[in-house]
């Protein structure tokens, strides 16, 4: 099986992190991977904040995510490394975009060693009456918006891969 397969197969979400920061030249194969996504139309709109595990600016967007809740980690689960997407906002085909990007960073950090979670609950915080603000904060290009974010570090936990059921998910036409 090629190591893609393998990658695909071995993938979960990562829900624990060791304190260790993945390598500058990991973290720049996770960017490239995502950079290296399709497109629609080719536009290339899709946009990497990078930031480490303990920026301010990630407790700011979990105090807003989390107003009147207590959850038991926050929504990164203490990761080195979280990067959050960002697309125009005036393309219609930015959130599929940034999917296709957010997996390939997934499989890529899969394939060298490394755990990742896929963020979509900051949607709201990233969304709502301080949108303009965590846009600056987060150094999105004028005129795009959230659109999806991905944890990344050394797995502290491991987790087996989902279960399918092929004939309930599968139809041949």
């Amino acid at each position: 099986m090629n190591d893609v397969l393998k990658a695909i197969e071995r993938r979960s979400s990562t829900r624990g992190y060791k304190a260790e920061r993945p390598t500058k030249e990991e973290l720049d194969s996770l960017i490239l991977a995502g950079l290296q996504a399709p497109t629609a139309a080719n536009r290339q709109e899709v946009h990497i904040s990078v930031l480490d595990g303990s920026d301010p600016i990630l407790a700011e967007i979990e105090a807003e995510r989390t107003k009147g809740m207590v959850p038991p980690h926050n929504f990164y689960y203490e990761a080195p490394v979280v990067m959050v997407l960002s697309g125009d906002s005036s393309f219609r085909w930015s959130a599929v975009d940034a999917g296709i990007a957010v997996e390939n960073i997934c499989l890529a950090a899969e394939g060298l060693g490394l755990g990742s979670l896929i963020i979509g609950c900051i949607r709201d915080a990233l969304s709502g009456e301080k949108k303009e603000y965590f846009a600056k904060a987060l150094k999105f290009p004028e005129g795009y918006e959230y659109q999806v974010a991905v944890a990344v570090g050394y797995k502290a936990v491991t987790k087996e891969p989902h279960t399918y059921d092929r004939e309930k998910n599968v139809s041949w036409v």
